[in-house]
């Protein structure tokens, strides 16, 4: 396994009304990020505050290219950006989740305690197949064809890139003791962007290119 020290090359708030973040996403523009105020949008450049839905957003968050999905009160719930309505709603893996993110057509859902990663069907919720981790799954995402996850272990924090099929962690980019990882996307290009749990934070970490990348034995048509 390769490791390497986290690049925080930015860090946004804390935002007024903010206790905590809870999960984030990125839609190709904003970074959304979940609380109990709701789905906030956010410039990643700047850091300013784009618009905030009105939804109950208890933790992860994914974004297909057209609507929101949002973990809330043991669902997942389908929402449109614009408005915040509701479209659909599937039920949540039992457990407690603690990340969402999509990708080859379907949801990828971690569970805090239980240390796994689900696939799961957008449309019935049905669990496709399960990852299981040797940490705690804080977030989930995937860059260059490959799953990565925040994890923790104790005061430990860290991005892990990891095997679709196997959980096998194959890069970790470890952050400074004590900074929390709760929620986590990526740009698709280099940035990976990270919830600050607690300190109502959003952090923007950078991956160096020369890091390297292998592709998981999964079709990748989504």
């Amino acid at each position: 396994m390769k490791r390497s020290s986290a690049d925080i090359i930015q860090e946004h708030g804390p935002f007024p009304g903010v206790e905590g973040v809870h999960g984030l996403t990125y839609d190709g523009d904003s970074i959304w990020f979940a609380s109990k105020r709701g789905l906030t949008a956010l410039d990643p450049d700047s850091g300013a505050i784009r618009r905030t839905l009105d939804v109950t957003a208890d933790a992860g968050t994914a974004y297909d290219g057209r609507h929101l999905f949002q973990l809330a009160d043991g669902h997942i719930q389908k929402l449109d950006p614009e408005t915040g309505s509701v479209l659909g709603t599937i039920p949540a893996p039992e457990g407690g989740a603690s990340g969402m993110a999509w990708a080859e057509g379907r949801l990828w859902v971690g569970q805090y305690r239980a240390r796994r990663i689900h696939q799961i069907d957008p449309q019935s919720g049905a669990i496709l197949r399960t990852i299981e981790s040797d940490r705690f799954v804080t977030g989930v995402t995937w860059l260059d064809g490959g799953l990565w996850h925040g994890c923790s272990d104790g005061d430990e924090w860290a991005i892990r890139r990891i095997d679709a099929t196997t959980g096998e962690v194959h890069e970790s980019l470890d952050l400074p003791a004590g900074t929390m990882v709760s929620g986590l996307e990526s740009d698709g290009v280099d940035r990976f962007f990270c919830g600050g749990g607690g300190s109502g934070r959003v952090r923007v970490v950078r991956r160096l290119r020369d890091s390297g990348s292998e592709r998981p034995g999964t079709d990748t048509t989504g």
